[in-house]
């Protein structure tokens, strides 16, 4: 059963509107992951950049609340607390989700 529409614009409108915005960020994203690629040092697996990348598949599969779950999966969605933390900062993704050998 189709959803009850929530947004007042069409989707024309909405394209209209809103995708050019959205064009300049998917190429800044490229162009970020393209950096990566070219950087200097040696290739290293970072769970920032394994997140992203399941990230932007998750945008194409096909199925509905990309929004949410995209941002479940950068979150940390544990509920238990945790005797010390494993640095000071966030750093976009939960320390457990994703693999990453440099701060294994």
């Amino acid at each position: 059963m189709p959803s009850k529409p929530t947004c007042p614009l069409s989707r024309e409108q909405l394209i209209d509107r809103y995708f050019l915005e959205h064009r300049a960020r998917l190429i800044d994203l490229a162009a970020f992951l393209d950096r990566i690629d070219r950087a200097q040092d040696e290739a290293v697996a970072d769970r920032r950049v394994a997140a992203l990348l399941q990230a932007i598949q998750l945008l194409d599969d096909g199925k509905p609340e990309r929004a949410r779950r995209i941002l479940e999966l950068f979150s940390d969605l544990t509920t238990d607390p945790i005797d010390k933390a494993a640095g000071k900062g966030a750093i976009g993704v939960a320390i457990n989700r994703f693999y990453d050998e440099t701060r294994a």
